[in-house]
């Protein structure tokens, strides 16, 4: 099975961002991809005040969109994430991914759970002052994936992968805006760690360049093995990258190397 990270760098004009993301998911799909991750907030990258503006609920113009593009290529998509407001009103927005069948179907949808509130020089946020954080663990099947949901900065949180691994999960998608103040040096350790410690294929794809004066990412979206190599890295540019998913592969590295199986919840609890 084939799968594709997109890497793109986006703005906040939502109908140059959704041309841009539609151009590289037809070239993905092309090169035999049937699934197809988009990056963190795709559809618009800006302001605080531009990302409260650009909100939509999830029966919006943004994933109508997604589905639509997932249908016309017969992929599963994994929309990123958008800003997410309630259909029913109010203040609350959600940092939202949406999973989304061959059929142009929502089969499931996750809401950032860890927001990045920093102070890293570059990289300063308070993503809490815009978002509310999510509370559900998400696990989705595609296909032969079953896929464990995730944004960004939760990749700084263990347990939650460890929760998605005891969820069945045996893929890991990561869409990102990781800065670049921070990715140079934990970007790739982090994701390959993720990767080895529950043996899952992550798919990671990120942001790239700048989308305002103060936001830079770092690109380099990646998609790794159960075994933590390396099996595509993008250069950095808006672009695509593929790899192919071996499930057998995988099955054969948690048999030979069952670590999951030697966890000691007697010790360290249940999650």
């Amino acid at each position: 099975m084939r799968v594709a990270a997109i890497q793109m760098c986006s703005t906040p004009d939502k109908d140059r961002n959704l041309a841009l993301a539609g151009d590289l998911i037809a070239g993905a799909a092309a090169s035999g991809a049937t699934l197809v991750a988009l990056p963190e907030l795709f559809n618009c990258w800006g302001s605080a005040r531009e990302l409260r503006d650009g909100a939509e609920p999830l029966d919006g113009p943004t994933i109508a969109w997604a589905r639509k593009q997932a249908s016309h290529h017969g992929i599963t998509l994994l929309a990123g994430s958008i800003v997410e407001r309630s259909a029913r009103g109010g203040e609350h927005l959600h940092n939202a991914s949406a999973l989304i069948d061959e059929q142009g179907e929502v089969v499931a949808t996750y809401r950032k759970i860890h927001l990045f509130d920093v102070d890293v020089p570059g990289a300063v946020h308070r993503e809490s002052a815009t978002i509310t954080a999510g509370t559900d663990i998400v696990v989705a099947d595609a296909g032969p994936l079953r896929i464990g949901m995730a944004t960004c900065y939760d990749l700084r949180f263990p347990e939650l992968f460890r929760a998605q691994l005891a969820g069945g999960a045996n893929t890991v998608v990561l869409p990102s805006a990781f800065t670049a103040a921070t990715g140079k040096d934990h970007w790739e350790p982090l994701l390959r760690a993720r990767a080895i410690e529950n043996q899952v294929f992550v798919i990671a794809p990120n942001q790239r360049g700048s989308s305002t004066e103060k936001l830079h990412w770092h690109g380099r979206s990646m998609i790794i093995d159960p075994w933590g190599i390396v099996l595509a890295t993008a250069p950095d540019r808006d672009c695509f990258i593929t790899a192919d998913v071996d499930l057998d592969a995988q099955a054969k590295i948690r048999a030979t190397l069952p670590s999951g199986n030697h966890r000691r919840p007697d010790l360290f609890g249940e999650l």
